[in-house]
């Protein structure tokens, strides 16, 4: 597909499970990553190791997901660009991607020793849990460049509706994953260094698959235009896109950071627990994603155009798709929780406990898809500043929130403090909505 083709597809129901249905099956790998990672650790029988991988994966993975961005931003300029017609521009956005990938992933290689220590002076986990959490740190920590750069590509092979060849690099390169944990874990006998060893070996694997896919722009006289990569007026405009999203980035993660923490104080039974737990939020997050893909793809090229009743016919196909999926989602969880849980842990008390929080996940689906769903329309948009200052609104109310419940209900308080920040989130960028509608013809 060339980068101009999209615009003369027709708009339908068809068009956006074309775009959507691929991300969907390869974000489903995503998942069920996690869940073998925590399935093959889960079989020692110990809380401790699920505990580890658990910390140690989510203070990495919020470490890599600040540079979010890079993808969100990508997605958004680059689908701009195609729905304007400038070629050039699709070619200089991934360059630009690749250059700020590969310093930042060098950054993050130099900084783990700080990282660490930030990371468990905040986590008032158990000496045993730490201490196996910066075993798995110190190794995965290594793949930071090759993570960082799949964001960018990802973004732009997601403008472009290339979304069949980022299904196969995602299933492929977590296809690789789940091997080498059974290999490395159950075969080999490494534990937690066997889990950050096999993500860092497909981490690296997927970069060289994605470069792949994009080897005909890499190789185009575009991508050696130093003066369009470097030019001024675009990369101004590159860094407040960004930027906005990267402080919106990590007003997300401060709060699924204290959520981590906060359960921590409530015991390492409780942080197995909502570790096992975290997987179902996963699941909700990669499969709306799809749609909301959709999203920033078409809303982005309608944008580009100055088509506005092409913007919103976009935003309310993917979104009937969205709200679909978040009802089917609550549905299976509600149904295949209990057996789910069971297969992730062999551990009888994490097993009561995750059981008794599972409720919650169940609600997350239907209150959370409009804060997924308005999220790809506002990256296609990029109307950053409104994502920034509405996820900094959610981050205060859930803040109040769980200083509020989680003294009185324990984990149950922290679980509805997470929830109402989703819901906020969704109501304030709706509000939004209509001024993104008025800027498509500015």
């Amino acid at each position: 597909m060339t980068e101009t083709a999209p615009m003369t597809a027709p708009l339908s129901h068809a068009r956006v499970l074309r775009i959507a249905v691929p991300i969907v099956l390869a974000n489903a790998s995503v998942p069920l990553l996690g869940l073998v990672d925590t399935g093959v650790i889960g079989q020692l029988g110990q809380a401790a190791p699920i505990g580890a991988v658990g910390l140690g994966a989510v203070v990495l993975s919020a470490l890599y997901w600040v540079f979010g961005f890079l993808r969100m931003g990508t997605a958004g300029m680059t689908a701009q660009a195609i729905g304007a017609g400038d070629t050039r521009e699709v070619a200089a956005l991934l360059a630009r991607a690749l250059i700020f990938a590969a310093g930042a992933g060098i950054v993050v290689i130099a900084l783990q020793s700080g990282i660490a220590a930030a990371a468990f002076a905040l986590a008032p986990a158990s000496p045993e849990v730490e201490s196996l959490a910066r075993t798995y740190m110190g190794i995965r920590v290594w793949s930071a460049p090759a993570a960082i750069a799949l964001f960018g590509i990802s973004g732009w092979l997601i403008a472009q509706e290339r979304t069949r060849a980022l299904m196969l690099l995602q299933i492929g390169m977590n296809g690789i994953n789940v091997l080498l944990d059974f290999w490395f874990v159950p075969g080999l006998g490494w534990g937690v260094a066997g889990v950050a060893s096999a993500t860092v070996i497909a981490e690296w694997g997927g970069l060289l698959a994605g470069l792949w896919l994009c080897r005909t722009t890499l190789a185009s006289p575009a991508m050696r235009a130093w003066g369009a990569i470097f030019d001024r007026v675009r990369l101004l405009k590159m860094v407040a896109v960004n930027r906005d999203i990267l402080i919106r980035t990590l007003l997300l993660e401060s709060i699924f950071l204290s959520f981590m923490f906060l359960g921590a104080g409530f015991g390492d039974v409780t942080l197995a627990a909502n570790q096992v737990l975290l997987q179902f939020l996963q699941v909700t997050a990669f499969a709306l994603d799809g749609f909301a893909f959709a999203a920033e793809a078409l809303v982005g090229q309608a944008m580009g155009a100055r088509a506005r009743s092409t913007l919103r016919q976009s935003a309310r196909l993917t979104g009937i798709w969205g709200a679909g999926l978040a009802i089917l989602l609550s549905l299976g969880f509600a149904l295949a929780g209990p057996a789910t849980i069971d297969v992730l842990t062999t551990a009888p008390d994490v097993r009561m406990m995750a059981r008794s929080f599972l409720p919650w996940l169940v609600a997350v689906p239907i209150l959370g898809v409009a804060a997924w769903m308005f999220d790809g329309i506002f990256v296609g948009a990029t109307r950053t500043s409104d994502m920034r200052n509405t996820v900094a609104a959610s981050a205060v109310i859930y803040a109040i929130a769980a200083l509020t419940l989680a003294p009185v209900f324990g984990n149950h308080g922290l679980w509805a403090a997470l929830c109402i920040s989703f819901v906020a989130r969704g109501i304030a960028l709706g509000l939004r909505y209509p001024a993104l509608e008025r800027a498509a013809e500015a």
